[in-house]
């Protein structure tokens, strides 16, 4: 029981992102399944890795809060990682390349892509051992800490994002911050449930996507992603096909929700 409760929260992780990004894409490349299954099955794969590595209890509500955020995260990252520094893709078809590029110039080269992407992997990696070593070294009050390391994730991203975009598109001192702030409250409201630091920033970027992914996909259904911006509709039966998926992704916002909800009304929350 205590593995399979883990194994569905990978599936509702990974089902969570694949469907805001099929809603967004789908009108312009198209529906196959297996690109639908992808985060899906990468984060059912890491949601018992993650669920081991961070000792968390499977029977407790706010430790499955944590998970889902964790797990949500951890996809993105090798996800993103792979589209940036690993494949190889016809960038035509963007209005904003997604492989590795400086100033919209693409950089053909898987050898030197990964020769940028390892190293910036491996300092994202050390940042997660440097907000460990400062909760156990630092005096400063808890709640500092929060919202300072709680939102590590949140700048990594409005700074990637920042470098990725804007040199296109243009800075937004507006979308450049909300990363930033939304992670920082989301580990405000994360700290409820554990002391550890590291898994609260972890959850909180986790949620901080989440979060904004729903708003820019839902709120604004007819404005096209940053990446197809100026693309025409190349499959408009898409737009009517992917309604149906919508009533999934909000059932897993209220279960996500009422999990946040149970783990405070259970007293789990210090």
């Amino acid at each position: 029981m205590e593995w399979l409760i883990v194994t569905l929260v990978g599936i509702l992780s990974g089902t969570h992102t694949a469907t805001w990004g099929m809603y967004k894409d789908s009108i312009h490349e198209g529906f196959t399944f297996r690109r639908y299954s992808r985060s899906i099955l990468v984060s059912t794969a890491i949601s018992p890795v993650a669920y081991w590595l961070t000792g968390l209890d499977a029977f407790r509500v706010a430790d499955l809060v944590i998970l889902f955020g964790i797990v949500y995260v951890a996809e993105r990252g090798l996800t993103e990682f792979y589209k940036i520094y690993l494949r190889d893709e016809d960038q035509s078809k963007y209005f904003i390349p997604m492989q590795f590029h400086v100033f919209g110039r693409v950089i053909r080269s898987r050898a030197v892509r990964l020769a940028i992407g390892i190293p910036h992997a491996a300092v994202v990696i050390a940042l997660i051992f440097l907000i460990d070593y400062v909760q156990d070294t630092s005096s400063a009050p808890f709640w500092l800490l929060v919202v300072t390391l709680g939102s590590l994730g949140g700048w990594i991203s409005a700074f990637g994002g920042a470098w990725k975009d804007a040199p296109i598109e243009g800075f937004e001192w507006l979308k450049f911050f909300r990363s930033p702030v939304v992670a920082a409250l989301y580990a405000l409201l994360l700290s409820r449930f554990t002391g550890d630091l590291v898994l609260i920033a972890l959850a909180a970027e986790g949620f901080t996507v989440a979060t904004l992914e729903t708003y820019k996909t839902f709120f604004f259904p007819s404005k096209p992603r940053g990446k197809f911006a100026g693309k025409p509709v190349l499959f408009p039966g898409m737009l009517r096909m992917r309604q149906y998926f919508v009533p999934v992704y909000v059932l897993i916002w209220i279960t996500v929700v009422s999990g946040f909800v149970l783990a405070f009304l259970s007293g789990e929350a210090a």
